[in-house]
C-alpha cells in the first residue's frame, strides 16, 4: 500500500509501545488502537459537519454539546496519570454512549466494551504517536490504509485465527461480481470488512473521473473521489448499502472503525452468527462477497432450519447461506477450500448439486496453495454463481500465480500474478472462441459435471499435454556408456602419470 515511509515508522512505533506496554495480543492492542483513533476522528468529523451547516446556513448540534472536556484538542496534553483516568472514566464512557443512546456505529456495538490500557505511560505515547500521525489531514485514501497497515499485523501474526484475504484477492473478486450503486451487499462472515470495504471502492472508482485515478503496483486505486455521484440522495444509497455480520464482538468493532476511516459513515455490522437459528434474513441482498471459516464446525442442534445440506461444516453451510441470502438474479463471490469441489459425502455432493441446478455457477477458479501462506497452506478455489437459473456451462481457469510468491515470505513479484488475464476473460469468456481444454480456462457443459458425481476439480476436466520423447535404443545407450568409462579411465591414467613426474 502506499502509506508514507515516515507513517509506516510512526505506526511501527505504536505496536512497539504496546508490546513492550503489556498488550502483546494484536486483536486486542489494535481494538484499543481503535478506541483511541475513533476519539480523534469524532472531533474531526464533528468540526467538518458543523462547517457544513454554516456554509448550508444550517442548524448544527455539536456531539459535545455538555462533553466539551471530552474533546480530543481538551485532553491531550495532560500528565500521564491524569490523561489515563480521564480517557478511561469520561471520554470513554461518552463514546460508548454517544448521543444519549441514540443508535450509533460505535455505541450499538461497544455496550460491553473494555477500556484496557493498563499505563498511564503508554495512553500518552499512544495519543503522542497517533497526533503525529496527523489523521485529520490525511485524505481518506491514506487514513484507510492507516488502519489497513494496522491491521496487518493480525495477517503476520495469526493470532486467535483470525486472518485477513489478501487485499488483490478480494480486488479480484469484487471485479467479477461488478457492484454498483443499488446493489445491496452483504458478508456474513465480515471479520475486518475488507470485502466491504474494496465493494465501496470498486464502485466509487466506477464513478470517478479517470484523470484522477491512480493505481500502485499492487493493483490497489488511489484518488477515488466519486465526482460522478452529483446527487446527495445517491450518496445516501451507497453508504447504506453495506451489510455484515460476524460472533466475534471485537472484530465488530474493528471493522466498523475500518469502515469508517474508509468513508462510509453508516454501515450496517451485527453482531450474529449468520449459520445459528437465530438468523432470519433471506432473498435480500443483490450482491454477496466472503471468505469464510474453513474447517470449522457448529453444534448440529443450533444450525439454522433453512440449511439442508446435512452438515456440521462451516465451509459447506457458508456456502448454502450465501444461497439463502441471494434475491433470484443476485450474485456472489465466494472462496472455499478445495475439499468444497470434490468431497465425496453426501453433504458435498448435494451442495454442489444446488450449485448447479438451483444456481448459475458461472466460475470455478483454481487458486495455489500458497495463497494464504504463512498461515494456512490449503488450495482454495473463488466460486462466482448466481441465484436463479440452472447452470448450463462452469467457466473453468487454472491459477498459477497471484503475484506474490507461494512461498511463506510472500514476496512481491509483479502484485498480479493471472489476476488481470483472469478479469479479462471471464468478463469476454462467451465471446471467446472455443478451446480446448489444455490452457489456463476452458468451459465444461453441465451434463458433464453431472456424469462426474457433480465434481468441481479442475483436475478432473483439465487435460494435460504430454510431449513425446524419443529415447535411443539400449544398445546405444550402453556403447555411450561403456565410451565414457573408457575416456575417464584414459584421464586418470593421464593424471597419475603427470603427478609421478612431478
Amino acid at each position: 500500500m502506499k502509506l508514507a515511509p515516515e507513517l509506516k515508522s510512526k505506526i511501527d512505533a505504536l505496536w512497539d509501545k504496546f508490546w513492550s506496554g503489556g498488550l502483546s495480543n494484536p486483536l486486542s492492542s489494535i481494538e484499543q488502537m481503535s478506541y483511541l483513533i475513533f476519539m480523534k476522528r469524532l472531533e474531526d468529523m464533528d468540526a467538518a459537519e458543523q462547517k457544513r451547516a454554516r456554509a448550508s446556513k444550517q442548524p448544527y448540534k455539536s456531539v459535545f454539546e455538555g462533553h466539551e472536556d471530552c474533546r480530543w484538542s481538551s485532553w491531550k496534553h495532560y500528565p500521564a496519570e491524569k490523561m489515563l483516568i480521564h480517557v478511561r472514566d469520561v471520554v470513554f464512557p461518552f463514546i460508548k454512549n454517544i448521543h444519549d443512546g441514540e443508535k450509533t456505529l460505535f455505541s450499538e456495538h461497544m455496550k460491553d466494551a473494555v477500556f484496557i490500557i493498563p499505563k498511564p505511560s503508554l495512553v500518552q505515547e499512544a495519543v503522542s504517536i497517533l497526533d503525529e500521525l496527523n489523521i485529520t489531514a490525511q485524505n481518506r485514501d491514506t487514513q484507510g490504509d492507516i488502519y489497513e497497515y494496522l491491521l496487518s499485523e493480525l495477517k503476520t501474526s495469526g493470532m486467535n485465527g483470525q486472518f485477513r484475504t489478501p487485499r488483490h484477492i478480494i480486488r479480484m473478486m469484487v471485479e467479477l461480481v461488478d457492484p454498483d450503486i443499488g446493489d445491496r451487499i452483504c458478508d456474513p462472515a465480515c471479520g475486518t470488512a475488507g470485502f466491504l470495504i474494496n465493494a465501496y471502492e470498486h464502485i466509487i472508482r466506477k464513478h470517478t473521473s479517470q484523470d484522477m485515478v491512480c493505481e500502485d503496483d499492487e493493483g490497489q486505486h488511489y484518488g477515488l473521489y466519486g465526482d460522478k455521484i452529483t446527487d446527495k440522495k445517491a450518496w445516501g444509497i451507497l453508504w447504506s448499502s453495506f451489510y455484515g455480520f460476524d460472533f466475534d464482538s471485537t472484530m465488530i468493532r474493528i471493522s466498523l472503525m475500518n469502515l469508517v476511516l474508509h468513508g462510509i459513515p453508516t454501515p450496517n455490522i451485527t453482531l450474529m452468527d449468520t449459520l445459528s437459528k437465530r438468523f432470519t434474513e433471506e432473498n435480500k441482498y443483490t450482491v454477496v462477497l466472503a471468505n469464510p471459516p474453513f474447517k470449522g464446525s457448529i453444534d448440529k442442534s443450533d444450525i439454522n432450519d433453512h440449511l439442508t445440506v446435512g452438515t456440521t461444516k462451516t465451509e459447506l453451510l457458508f456456502v448454502e447461506r450465501m444461497m439463502n441470502l441471494l434475491q433470484i438474479g443476485g450474485k456472489c463471490s465466494v472462496i472455499v477450500p478445495d475439499g468444497v469441489l470434490f468431497g465425496t459425502s453426501n453433504a458435498h455432493k448435494k451442495l454442489r448439486q444446488l450449485l448447479l441446478e438451483k444456481c448459475q455457477l458461472e466460475a470455478v477458479i483454481s487458486m495455489p496453495s500458497g495463497v494464504f501462506k504463512p498461515y494456512a497452506g490449503v488450495s482454495t478455489a473463488v466460486l462466482v454463481f448466481i441465484k436463479g437459473d440452472k447452470t448450463d456451462k462452469v467457466w473453468f481457469y487454472d491459477m498459477d500465480a497471484d503475484g506474490y510468491s507461494l512461498d511463506d515470505k510472500r514476496n512481491f513479484t509483479d502484485g498480479k500474478g493471472d489476476i488481470p488475464d483472469i478479469i479479462e476473460r471471464f468478463k469476454n469468456r462467451y465471446e471467446e472462441k472455443p478451446v480446448d481444454r489444455k490452457g489456463k480456462c476452458f468451459f465444461v457443459p453441465f451434463e458433464e459435471i453431472k456424469r462426474n458425481g457433480y465434481d468441481l476439480s479442475i483436475s478432473k476436466y483439465k487435460e494435460i499435454e504430454y510431449e513425446e520423447v524419443t529415447y535411443e535404443k539400449p544398445e546405444v545407450i550402453m556403447e555411450k556408456i561403456e565410451g565414457l568409462e573408457k575416456k575417464i579411465k584414459s584421464n586418470i591414467s593421464e593424471l597419475r602419470s603427470l603427478l609421478k613426474q612431478t
